[in-house]
């Protein structure tokens, strides 16, 4: 298996020196590896959302990996808890666990679950993965702020299969009107959920209208451009006493070209062969 060992490594004291490209291909290879080893699913989801976690660990966050439980933290909420393995990779790459706890990703015992769980993960704020649901918890996180007058902030990741969730419509109305300014939604609209793509399966669009209609300041992005995701999270709040949505339009399978934009890669685990060709390419990219 020496052709499958990981090359690079970036410890978390020197992470945010790191130009956040090079960081969301690392992220990709630890999650590769991840969910090879485990021969568990999610890949194309894993990798759609990793340049979205580069600059948010490295640039927008206020975090402190020694204190995981800072009160006045920024909370980020992975509501697509199913594509756990990337949040993670950058978390032990920050440094709020040690690297090798990636290895026994989704195994027997593991301290790692499947889906994100916050039991015993440092930086894991709430265990996710019944979908629909991380929206919700991050407006009540995001109101106990505001009432407490505190400055923390709350990002929250959505997929675009889940928003066909009504509990993320319910929670959508809820923001606007107790004026969550100090709440992010970032939807990952890489367009391929479990079983089709969005527009097959219930279409979506307009879906920045939708959310402009609800109350929300709405601005739509490159999700694989991370000038352009640090450029809109630094703006935050858009407009103040309004929510902010932000449209990431991504690709299912981001990295790796026999990956992207394929439903197979939904739930399928690469087998040997097609691993070393992922790491080849993921290795390769500059």
């Amino acid at each position: 298996m020496a052709d499958l060992k990981e090359k690079n490594s970036i410890s978390g004291t020197a992470l945010t020196a790191c130009d956040a490209s090079l960081i969301a291909r690392d992220i990709r290879l630890r999650s590769a590896r991840m969910i090879y080893r485990a021969k568990s699913s999610h890949i194309g989801s894993a990798f759609s959302m990793a340049d979205l976690l580069a600059v948010l660990y490295t640039k927008t966050l206020r975090i402190d990996p020694n204190r995981p439980d800072w009160p006045e933290r920024d909370r980020f909420v992975l509501s697509k808890g199913h594509a756990c393995a990337p949040l993670y990779a950058v978390l032990a790459m920050r440094g709020f666990f040690p690297e090798d706890w990636l290895d026994d990703f989704y195994q027997d015992g593991a301290r790692l679950a499947g889906h994100a769980t916050h039991v015993g993960v440092p930086g894991v704020e709430v265990s996710t993965g019944s979908l629909g649901h991380g929206l919700p918890i991050a407006c009540g996180m995001a109101l106990v702020g505001k009432r407490d007058g505190c400055e923390y902030r709350v990002f929250t990741l959505l997929s675009d299969g889940e928003c066909d969730e009504g509990s993320v419509w319910e929670a959508a109305l809820f923001a606007p009107h107790h004026g969550l300014d100090n709440l992010i939604v970032i939807i990952d609209y890489n367009k391929i959920q479990s079983l089709g793509t969005v527009k097959e399966v219930l279409d979506l669009e307009p879906l920045a209208a939708k959310w402009r209609a609800f109350g929300w300041e709405v601005r739509e992005i490159d999700g694989h451009n991370v000038r352009e995701i640090d450029e809109v999270l630094t703006e935050l709040p858009i407009q103040i006493g309004k929510p902010t949505c932000i449209i990431s339009h991504t690709t299912k399978g981001k990295g790796v070209s026999f990956m992207e934009d394929k439903l197979l890669w939904h739930y399928r685990s690469p087998d040997r062969d097609e691993m070393v060709r992922a790491l080849a390419e993921l290795e390769g990219e500059q």
